[in-house]
């Protein structure tokens, strides 16, 4: 709780101090995301992992404080502005691993910043091919690192195929790019469970898949 604090202390001072055209540090934006979302993703506050008696027992105490970090690194982002593209690829990954922490409502909270930053590249040069490598690439080894569930596939489509056709020149290039992200994420979860199985019966099936 103490860390929170001091976190969002730091945000406090960067929006106020270190956002503007003359005094932006990109340096300290950066050291902000990867602080919050290392904050966020720590095993101390991974509440599935733990008994229902103790969850319940930091919840009354505490509250999920993956849910509220997680709700200001999104408005950090937001305020970013114009600056965005700045971190674009490079926070790809960390706000890729923030969204893949099993926590609904922190889910559907930060998958919208995946569309924000679509949106950012492609306002900029007319397509979102950083953006889109990144993820592919980053995707891969989160899976295969334990991270990523059914769930999460259904949630990234739907939210980003509803904030794309809200944006006539995103609508289509959007949509396939969701297809191949989801197409990729199914696979890659069919290739755990079948490498996590005893019975490997199908594992060549779905390595032939994922290929």
């Amino acid at each position: 709780r103490e860390f929170l604090r001091a976190i969002n202390q730091f945000a406090t001072t960067l929006t106020e101090m270190f956002l503007s055209n003359s005094s932006f540090e990109l340096q300290l934006w950066n050291n902000y995301f990867h602080l919050a979302v290392a904050f966020l993703t720590q095993d101390s506050l991974q509440l599935e992992n733990f008994s229902q008696a103790k969850r319940n027992s930091i919840l009354a105490k505490y509250g999920d404080m993956r849910a509220r970090i997680g709700a200001a690194i999104r408005d950090m982002w937001y305020n970013l502005g114009h600056r965005k593209i700045e971190f674009i690829p490079g926070m790809v990954g960390p706000i890729l691993e923030m969204t893949l922490v099993p926590e609904l409502e922190l889910r559907k909270s930060t998958i919208p910043i995946f569309f924000d930053m679509m949106l950012c590249e492609y306002q900029l040069t007319k397509s979102f091919s950083r953006f889109e490598d990144e993820i592919l690439r980053k995707l891969d080894s989160e899976v295969e690192g334990g991270r990523g569930d059914e769930q999460y596939k259904q949630l990234f489509e739907s939210i980003l195929l509803s904030c794309c056709q809200r944006h006539p020149e995103l609508a289509e290039p959007g949509k396939s790019f969701v297809a191949l992200v989801t197409g990729l994420l199914e696979r890659l979860l069919d290739y755990r469970a079948v490498m996590n199985d005893e019975n490997k019966t199908y594992s060549m099936s779905c390595t032939v898949n994922l290929l």
